[in-house]
C-alpha cells in the first residue's frame, strides 16, 4: 500500500495523462487512486448520497477517461476533473427536481424494506447512519462542507486539503473551524467516525477500471465525435439521434418538390428544379462524405480537441456560408423572372394551379421541420427540454405565421415574403445557437463550461455568426440582377 501511494505521488499529472493516451491503463488506475477521494467528497457534498455519489464519482472517472485527449493542459487534470463531476452532479440533482420521488418511505420503516445489494460505501454503516450524517451536513453550506468531509476522509490532513481544494492552510483552518461550529455537538463524533468509514477504498479503483473498455485509447472517439452524446445522454433524444436528420431531409424534399410543383413558369420551374437537385447533392455529400473525411484525417493526424473545434468550426460555416449563397442567388433569379413575366403579361403554365389549402400546410410544415429539427433533437439529447419546447413553439409559430401571410399572395409578392422569412429564419437560429451551442456541448460531452471553452473559445461563435451575416449581405448585394436583364 505504501508502495503504490509513494508511486501516485511521484509521478505529474501531465506524466500520467501521456503515459494513459499512450494505452497505459495502470497510469490511468493510478489517477483514480490519487483523486478519487477528492472526487468522491466533493460529489457526496453536492449530492448527500454515499451510493449515488460514488455512481457520479465512476462516471466522472469515465468520462475522463473517454475525453482524455480533449484535456489540452495535462498539468489541469485535477480542475479538468472537479469541472466533469460538478457537470454530472448538477445534472444528477436536475434529474432528481423533474422526477418527484414515488413511494418513499420514511425513515423509520427503513428496517422493514427489503433487503437487496449494498453498495461498497452503504456495507460499513446502515441506512439510518447515513440518513443522520446527511441530515447533519446538509445544513452547512457547501463551501464549509467540502473541506470538512475531505479532511476526516485525508486522514485529518489540513495540507492535503489545502492542495486538493486550491486553498490556503488558513482558509483550510478556517472553513474547518466555522464547519464544525455548524455542526451540532452531540452528533459531531458520530459524523467523525462515519466518515472515515466511508472513504472510498481499493473496490472503487476497481468498479472504475472494470467499466473501462477493453481496448482502444482513452478519448479515441472522443476527437471526432463533435455533436455526438456520451453515455445515456447520446440515447436520450426522443426519437434517436439518427431519426431526427432523416425527418429533417425528408420535411426539407417533400417541400421543395412542392414548390418546384407549383412554379408559374417553365423558367422558373427550371431553374427551382436544378436549384434544388444541386443544393441537395451538396448538402447531403458535405454532411456525410465531407464529415467522415474530416473524422477520418483527425484520428489519422491525432488533432487535439482545440485542433478539431477549430478545423470543424471553419467546416460548418463554409457549410452554412455555401448554402445560404445558393439561396440568395436562386431568390434574386425567381424574383427577375417574375417581374419579366408579369411585365411581359406571360400567363401561368396551362398546368398550373392554385395551391390548395393542404399544400401550402405541407409546404410549410416541411420548411421549417427541416429549418428546426435538428436543433430540437441536439438541445433534447443535451437534456435541455426547455429549450427543446421553446424551439418546438417557435417553429410551430413561424410556420403558422408563413401560411397566412402567404395565403393571398402570388408573384413577385409571394418571392418577396417567402425571402423575407426565411431571412427571419436564419435570424433565428443564429440566434440560439449563439445562446445555447456552447451549454448544449459541453453536456453532451460531460463537460463544464470553463473546460468547453478551453476547446471552443467563447469569442469563436459570435464571429462566425458575423462573418455569416456580412458574406450574405456582400452576395445579396452582387447577385442583384441587372436592370435589363
Amino acid at each position: 500500500m505504501m508502495t503504490t501511494s509513494m508511486t501516485v505521488m511521484e509521478t505529474s499529472d501531465a506524466e500520467l495523462v501521456l503515459r494513459t493516451l499512450a494505452g497505459d491503463r495502470d497510469a490511468f488506475s493510478l489517477i483514480v487512486a490519487r483523486y478519487q477521494i477528492l472526487i468522491c467528497s466533493l460529489a457526496y457534498s453536492r449530492i448527500g448520497h454515499l451510493g449515488q455519489s460514488e455512481d457520479i464519482a465512476q462516471e466522472t472517472f469515465i468520462t475522463a477517461w473517454k475525453h482524455l485527449r480533449l484535456l489540452r493542459e495535462p498539468e489541469k487534470l485535477r480542475p479538468w476533473l472537479c469541472g466533469i463531476l460538478r457537470n454530472r452532479a448538477n445534472k444528477c440533482l436536475e434529474r432528481e427536481r423533474r422526477e418527484p420521488v414515488q413511494q418513499a418511505a420514511p425513515l423509520e420503516t427503513a428496517d422493514e424494506s427489503p433487503a437487496k445489494e449494498l453498495l461498497p460505501s452503504e456495507e460499513t454503516i446502515g441506512r439510518e447512519e447515513e440518513a443522520i450524517l446527511w441530515r447533519s451536513l446538509e445544513k452547512i453550506p457547501e463551501n464549509y462542507r467540502a473541506p470538512l468531509i475531505l479532511y476526516y476522509r485525508e486522514h485529518q490532513s489540513i495540507e492535503h486539503v489545502a492542495v486538493q481544494l486550491e486553498l490556503t492552510e488558513d482558509t483550510v483552518k478556517q472553513r474547518l473551524s466555522r464547519g464544525r461550529k455548524l455542526l451540532k455537538d452531540e452528533v459531531m463524533a458520530f459524523v467523525e467516525n462515519t466518515l472515515r468509514r466511508t472513504a472510498p477504498g481499493g473496490s472503487f479503483s476497481d468498479g472504475v477500471l472494470s467499466a473501462l473498455p477493453l481496448t482502444g485509447l482513452p478519448g479515441a472517439g472522443a476527437v471526432g465525435a463533435a455533436g455526438k452524446s456520451t453515455g445515456a445522454a447520446a440515447k436520450s433524444g426522443i426519437f434517436g439521434s439518427l431519426l431526427a436528420p432523416v425527418i429533417g431531409l425528408a420535411g426539407g424534399m417533400a417541400a421543395h418538390w412542392l414548390i418546384f410543383r407549383a412554379a408559374p413558369s417553365e423558367r422558373e420551374r427550371r431553374l427551382k428544379k436544378n436549384g434544388f437537385i444541386g443544393m441537395w447533392i451538396f448538402a447531403l455529400g458535405w454532411c456525410v462524405a465531407g464529415r467522415l473525411a474530416m473524422d477520418a484525417i483527425s484520428r489519422r493526424q491525432g488533432w487535439s480537441g482545440h485542433t478539431y473545434f477549430s478545423v470543424m468550426a471553419g467546416f460548418w460555416w463554409f457549410y452554412a456560408a455555401a448554402i445560404a449563397t445558393l439561396t440568395i442567388v436562386m431568390f434574386r433569379k425567381v424574383l427577375s423572372i417574375r417581374r419579366q413575366n408579369q411585365q411581359a403579361g406571360i400567363a401561368p403554365l396551362p398546368d398550373q394551379k392554385p395551391l390548395k389549402t393542404s399544400t401550402r400546410i405541407a409546404v410549410a410544415a416541411g420548411v421549417y421541420v427541416s429549418c428546426f429539427w435538428w436543433l430540437i433533437d441536439l438541445a433534447w439529447r443535451a437534456n435541455d427540454p426547455a429549450w427543446a419546447a421553446c424551439i418546438s413553439a417557435t417553429m410551430m409559430g413561424l410556420g403558422a405565421w408563413n401560411f397566412f401571410q402567404l395565403r393571398n399572395k402570388t408573384g413577385v409578392a409571394s418571392a418577396r415574403a417567402v425571402a423575407g422569412h426565411l431571412t427571419f429564419v436564419w435570424v433565428v437560429i443564429l440566434v440560439i445557437l449563439n445562446c445555447r451551442f456552447e451549454a448544449w456541448e459541453a453536456s453532451l460531452r460531460g463537460l463544464d463550461l470553463a473546460g468547453m471553452r478551453q476547446l471552443l473559445p467563447a469569442p469563436v461563435i459570435p464571429a462566425l455568426t458575423l462573418a455569416l451575416v456580412a458574406w450574405a449581405a456582400i452576395v445579396f448585394f452582387l447577385a442583384k440582377p441587372k436592370q435589363n436583364a
